[in-house]
């Protein structure tokens, strides 16, 4: 390494998060052993980490789009292996699970290349070069609006532009809470989009909510806004999500989606209210399984599948267009079960309605794209507050290519269904 001085570039340098980065490395000596290692610090103060090892080319060159990693938390030809790979550092707090809460700031990582290949130690060497790369949520001239409406709780995002544009109603699991992180994203893919709070950690308010006018309150929010075309607007939903969002295509008498993006939920348990979901889940929760690690498995709570139509949605009433979106090693809920009888259910009437994308390998927090995939992680259980390691199921790999795959697919569904010409989507870029 005498007398030479590595160059390492990281395009685009800030960019939104499902924006793919071009890592490459120049005027190293030919044939040279490196490591490329990426660090972040989450908002709770935790390290994440994740490395390659690379062998420089005859030009003195490591390009991590086309050559493959040797070893590390990745291997092959992996563009953006240095972000869906991390895991938190060694000796790091346990079942850890990366999101950011704070759309506001971007995630801040920082690339740089080693000499050698290293795979433990980073923070005592020095590395040859380092580049500070800023991931965003959010795409300049994103508008933020705290919405505390008619009892109503959530955020909504508004693209930049003068609009109109369609809308969407994003609703997360049962993890609760208010998460902005997707809603966010695709306001910077030109949707407006609300962040919906309907499983607060509040018990009180949770139990308050009237499960169907809760939710078309907040439909007609999204609706009536005045930047949004009023006929469409779709439903998102993931996990518990997805139940609110089938209940609401099924039953409701007052809104009409456009179409809906289903992500690791079912149609078990029509919904009354949220407290008797969240009892029935209870009533089931002796079918709770444990593995060998300890980590809580609900997948067989809702198995076997209901042949009462009582006890599920209708889906024969399910006007609109419908994307399930399934990880075949889902630990957490029998999703693919699910979209089984889903499909068996509209085959008679409205099966030409369906969409189902099925990911081998891959597990229930199927995320924005580049996402940290994790099998397991802490998890507060809604009906007891007791907190507990969930596994979620999935592999790193497979699960990375489900996020990128399913995220380019519902906006490709999404524009299908709610844009009035493939001419008038606008084209993000940070």
């Amino acid at each position: 390494m005498v007398g030479t001085f590595p160059l390492l570039s990281v395009q685009p340098t800030r960019g939104l998060v499902d924006e793919k980065i071009q890592v490459v490395v120049r005027n190293l000596p030919p044939a040279l052993s490196v490591t490329l290692h990426s660090l972040h610090r989450s908002e709770d103060k935790d390290l994440w980490e994740a490395f390659g090892h690379y062998t420089s080319d005859g030009q003195g060159t490591v390009t991590v789009a086309k050559d493959a990693s040797l070893g590390g938390t990745y291997e092959g030809a992996e563009p953006m292996g240095l972000l869906w790979s991390m895991q938190p550092v060694p000796g790091s707090r346990t079942g850890l699970r990366l999101r950011k809460m704070d759309v506001l700031t971007p995630m801040v990582v920082h690339i740089s290349v080693y000499s050698g290949h290293m795979t433990e130690g980073f923070s005592k060497q020095s590395p040859l070069a380092t580049v500070v790369t800023e991931r965003w949520y959010m795409a300049p001239g994103v508008c933020r609006i705290d919405i505390r409406e008619h009892g109503v709780r959530g955020t909504l995002f508004l693209p930049p532009g003068p609009g109109p544009f369609p809308g969407v109603l994003d609703m997360w699991g049962g993890g609760g809470g208010l998460v902005e992180y997707r809603s966010c994203l695709l306001a910077s893919q030109g949707f407006v989009s609300m962040a919906l709070e309907y499983l607060s950690h509040d018990k009180n308010r949770t139990s308050d909510i009237d499960f169907k006018t809760y939710f078309e309150k907040a439909f007609r929010i999204v609706q009536e806004h005045p930047l949004v075309m009023k006929d469409r607007v779709a439903l998102f939903g993931l996990s518990f999500g997805v139940s609110v969002a089938l209940n609401l295509a099924a039953y409701s008498k007052v809104i009409s989606p456009r179409c809906c993006v289903c992500i690791s939920g079912s149609h078990v348990y029509p919904a009354k209210s949220i407290p008797d979901m969240i009892m029935k889940i209870s009533e089931d929760g002796y079918k709770t399984r444990f593995d060998e690690e300890g980590c809580v498995v609900w997948k067989d709570i809702i198995l076997p599948i209901p042949t009462d139509l009582g006890e599920k949605v209708d889906m024969g009433r399910i006007k609109c267009p419908l994307m399930l979106v399934v990880g075949e090693d889902d630990q957490n809920w029998a999703t693919v079960e699910s979209a089984k009888d889903i499909a068996q259910m509209m085959r008679p009437g409205n099966e030409h309605l369906l969409t189902i994308l099925q990911y081998p390998d891959a597990g229930h927090l199927i995320e924005p794209p580049y996402t940290p995939h994790f099998r397991a992680s802490n998890f507060i259980v809604p009906q007891t507050r007791q907190k507990v390691i969930m596994l979620w199921g999935g592999y790193p790999k497979p699960h990375a290519d489900a996020q990128e795959d399913c995220w380019e697919k519902s906006l490709s569904f999404l524009r299908q269904h709610l844009y009035p010409s493939p001419d008038s989507v606008p084209k993000a870029k940070l």
